[in-house]
C-alpha cells in the first residue's frame, strides 16, 4: 500500500468516532485533539495532515458526508480536492485529487436556517470566504527594537509574514507556524489575536490613561490589547466567573510584562470610564476557523446566548460612570445576538445612547453597531457597539 493509501485508511478510521458527534458536540475539537494525541506514532506533520482533512470534511460536510458510507473513495476524492495545499497534504492530494473538483453553490455549505440571522453570509463574496481557512493573525506588543527581533526571528525560520495595512501592530503569518515555540512568544512580544478582534477596540477608540473594566475577560486576548491602548498610566480591571481563564490571563499578563491589569471580583457602580462586555456568543463569526460550529449551533443556541448577553449588559452597565462608554462585542454574525440585543438594552436603559465610532474600517454602522464581515479584511466575523451613558 502507498503512503497516501495508508493515510486514507487512517483518516477514515479517525472519522468514525467523530461522525456520531459532529452534528451535536460543540467541543468536537477537544475530542479530535484527544484522538490525535492517542496516536503515539504521529509526528507533527501527521497531526497537521489529519487535522486538515477532518476540518475540510466539517467545512464541506454536505458535499462529503453522503459519500462516506456508500462511496468512501468518492469522499476521499472530494476531501483531497478541497483540502488546503500544504506540505502535510501533498502526497494525499496527489493520489486522491482525481477527476474534476467538486463544485456547487457555496450557500449549500451553510445552515439554511441561519439566512434570517446573517443574510450577508449567503451572498458573494461572504459565502465563498466562508470556505477558506482563516489566516493566523498576531498582535505585536513590543517596541521598535522588539519588533525588529520578532521579524528577524520569523525570517530566520522561513516564515512569510504580512503586516496589516489597517493596524501597525497586526501581523499575518502566511506559513504553517507554531508561534508558541518562538522566543518572541516566550518574551511576550506577540499574542495570537485575529485582526477582526483587534479592530473592535480600535474602532471604538480608547483614550490613554483611563480606567476600564473588562467584564468578561476570559483568558485575556482583548484585556491585553486594552491595557496597551490605555498605556501605563491607565488601568484595566479584569473580571470573569471562570477561574481557569483568569489563571491563564495572569500568565499572559506576566509574559507581556504589563503592570496595569488587575483581577477583580466585583464592579462598583459608576466607577469606570469604559466597560467592555465581550460577551459569550454562538461563535458564528468563527465558522471559518471552527467549521464544526456550523452544524452544532441551532436557533435555540442563539436564543439562549442572546438572553445571556442581555443579562450581562444589564448587570455591568451600572459600572459605567456618567459620560463613560459601554462597549458590547461578540464573535457572532447573528442579528439576534447583535443588533437585537443592543436594541433591547437601549429600550431598557434610556440613560444610554449609541456613540460614534472613531473608525469604521469600511463597514456600515447599522443598528447602533458595526458588523465586521470576514471577506473585507480576511478576518473572523465580529460585531461591536459603543454606547455612552448620559
Amino acid at each position: 500500500m502507498s503512503v497516501a493509501g495508508s493515510q486514507a485508511q487512517t483518516f477514515l478510521r479517525l472519522l468514525q468516532p467523530l461522525q456520531a458527534r459532529w452534528l451535536s458536540d460543540p467541543a468536537l475539537p477537544r475530542t479530535l485533539q484527544s484522538l490525535l494525541a492517542a496516536e503515539r506514532r504521529f509526528g507533527s506533520r501527521d497531526r497537521r495532515l489529519y487535522r486538515e482533512l477532518i476540518y475540510t470534511t466539517l467545512r464541506y460536510l454536505p458535499w462529503i458526508e453522503p459519500s462516506l458510507a456508500t462511496a468512501p473513495d468518492e469522499a476521499l476524492r472530494r476531501v483531497a480536492w478541497l483540502a488546503a495545499d500544504i506540505p502535510a497534504t501533498r502526497l494525499f492530494r496527489a493520489e486522491f485529487a482525481t477527476g474534476e473538483p467538486p463544485a456547487g453553490n457555496a450557500t449549500e455549505l451553510l445552515p439554511a436556517w441561519f439566512r434570517d440571522h446573517g443574510p450577508e453570509l449567503f451572498v458573494s463574496p461572504e459565502a465563498e470566504t466562508q470556505l477558506r481557512r482563516a489566516p493566523l493573525w498576531l498582535r505585536l506588543q513590543t517596541d521598535e527594537a522588539g519588533r525588529a527581533q520578532t521579524f528577524a526571528e520569523f525570517a530566520a525560520r522561513g516564515w512569510e509574514c504580512r503586516p496589516s495595512a489597517l493596524l501597525p501592530d497586526a501581523l499575518e503569518v502566511r506559513t504553517e507556524a507554531d508561534v508558541t515555540q518562538t522566543e518572541s512568544w516566550r518574551a511576550g512580544r506577540v499574542e495570537v489575536q485575529d485582526l477582526g478582534s483587534q479592530l473592535l477596540l480600535e474602532a471604538a477608540g480608547i483614550d490613554r490613561g483611563e480606567h476600564w473594566l473588562d467584564a468578561c475577560a476570559g483568558a485575556g486576548g482583548k484585556t491585553l490589547q486594552l491595557a496597551r491602548l490605555l498605556g501605563p498610566e491607565g488601568q484595566v480591571d479584569a473580571h470573569d466567573i471562570r477561574k481557569a481563564a483568569l489563571d491563564e490571563l495572569k500568565i499572559r499578563t506576566t509574559r507581556a510584562r504589563l503592570r496595569n491589569i488587575r483581577v477583580v471580583t466585583a464592579a462598583p457602580p459608576a466607577t469606570y470610564a469604559g466597560v467592555l462586555v465581550d460577551a459569550p456568543c454562538s461563535g458564528s463569526g468563527t465558522w471559518r476557523r471552527s467549521p464544526h460550529l456550523k452544524w452544532t449551533t441551532t436557533p435555540a443556541t442563539i436564543a439562549e446566548k442572546a438572553a445571556l448577553q442581555t443579562t450581562l449588559l444589564a448587570r455591568f452597565a451600572p459600572a459605567v460612570r456618567a459620560g463613560g462608554r459601554l462597549i458590547y462585542a461578540t464573535c457572532s454574525l447573528s442579528r439576534q445576538e447583535n443588533e437585537h440585543v443592543v436594541a433591547a438594552f437601549l429600550r431598557q436603559q434610556p440613560d444610554f445612547a449609541p456613540a460614534p465610532f472613531r473608525s469604521t474600517f469600511g463597514f456600515e454602522v447599522r443598528g447602533g453597531g458595526l458588523t465586521l464581515l470576514p471577506s473585507r479584511h480576511d478576518t473572523d466575523g465580529f460585531f461591536v457597539a459603543v454606547l455612552r451613558r448620559r
